[in-house]
């Protein structure tokens, strides 16, 4: 291309300066109403991202670690349960379980899907199993349809882990909507993202969601009667309204994120690269776009030399964490995740990107050498 710049891995500054009008208006509103805390925003933004999601109920909750931590509670996991999940994620889905006392099983991905393999999970359970966490990972969503007839079987809750996946969809319905109960993160760097911390549990079961909402706020189902211990993690009316005004734009975004997520495959096809593959009948949303190649710090080095920003989202799985070691439990060898961690690198995939600059992505990576 004869020239060489910058491509940032992300830029948010160029999200908000487009919504700059929207969001000021938002706030603004906020502070000449005052309601802080579980005010009218927050409960527009509930019903909205509930309808979003093809659910009846959406909880907002001090981030993604916070639902995933509630929708456990209060389905009654606790000390001397089990509950399945991968060890290919961040460790807030590992994290969220030992909240609770129960114990984390992980069990293996699919080597092509990088999400949790349906056969795994069932030679998981034991009759101490309570639930499985799922987790829909860099937006694309699992193998739902094996994951809710194993459960089933069983009596197994599912908690869908989509951090990662606002607005995907698995078979024409929405992430948010294919288990038990799912929880999403509003961290700034997500697909819907806040000026902060934040994240939302959705369900159609509503005693669920009603529990949720006590638990959120010290427990009470009623002002100043605490008949459960429960948690300050409610999620902040300021941050809602921000978030009502960028759900509006989320379809958007996330189409613009597959369009630059087809055009890296284009251009890097024929090379060593491969990439994510759907699960059937799914559309993902590419929170990340996860690059796999043999040589993954040739990949790196290549990237640094060139001026374009990269990421590594899994560092090491959950099972080689230092203060994981010995409280998590292994079911099966783990090999898919344990390769996936050498393999991957996170390639730049926001809206805001310019297809010069994805061209520039591609055309440094096309470059790097074979594997021997």
């Amino acid at each position: 291309m004869g020239f060489k710049q910058t491509v940032p891995f992300l830029d948010l500054t160029l999200q908000h300066r487009a919504l700059r009008n929207e969001i000021s208006t938002a706030v603004e509103r906020t502070l000449d109403r005052g309601d802080f805390i579980l005010g009218a925003p927050l409960e527009e933004f509930e019903r909205e991202f509930a309808r979003y999601c093809d659910c009846e109920y959406a909880v907002g909750v001090s981030s993604g670690t916070a639902a995933l931590h509630l929708a456990l509670v209060a389905l009654g996991v606790g000390a001397g349960d089990e509950v399945v999940t991968v060890p290919n994620s961040f460790i807030a889905t590992v994290e969220s379980i030992l909240y609770t006392g129960a114990t984390p099983v992980l069990v293996d991905v699919d080597p092509d899907t990088f999400c949790l393999d349906p056969i795994e999970f069932e030679r998981a359970i034991t009759p101490r199993t309570k639930a499985v966490m799922p987790v829909h990972l860099y937006g694309q969503p699992c193998d739902m349809e094996s994951i809710n007839a194993i459960a089933s079987r069983h009596g197994i809750a599912v908690v869908e882990d989509a951090c990662q996946a606002h607005g995907a969809t698995y078979h024409g319905r929405k992430t948010g909507s294919l288990g038990t109960a799912a929880a999403f993160s509003f961290y700034p760097t997500k697909n819907l993202g806040t000026i902060g911390d934040g994240g939302a549990l959705t369900t159609n079961d509503r005693e669920l969601a009603t529990t949720v909402k006590a638990l959120r706020h010290h427990g009470q189902f009623e002002p100043n009667v605490f008949p459960k211990v429960g948690f300050n993690y409610r999620l902040d009316t300021m941050k809602a309204a921000v978030l009502g005004v960028k759900l509006a734009h989320l379809d958007g975004w996330n189409e613009k994120r597959r369009e630059i997520a087809e055009r890296y495959r284009t251009r890097l096809k024929g090379t060593e690269f491969t990439f994510q593959e759907r699960v059937a009948g799914s559309n993902p949303v590419f929170h990340i776009l996860a690059a796999k190649h043999p040589r993954q710090r040739a990949v790196q080095e290549a990237l640094n030399a060139a001026g374009v920003g990269w990421g590594k989202h899994i560092v090491a799985p959950a099972h080689r964490q230092p203060g994981y070691v010995e409280i998590v439990r292994k079911n099966g060898s783990l090999r898919a995740s344990e390769a996936l961690s050498h393999e991957l690198v996170s390639l730049p995939v926001f809206p805001e990107l310019t297809d010069e600059q994805i061209d520039y992505a591609a055309e440094v990576l096309s470059k790097v050498e074979v594997s021997v």
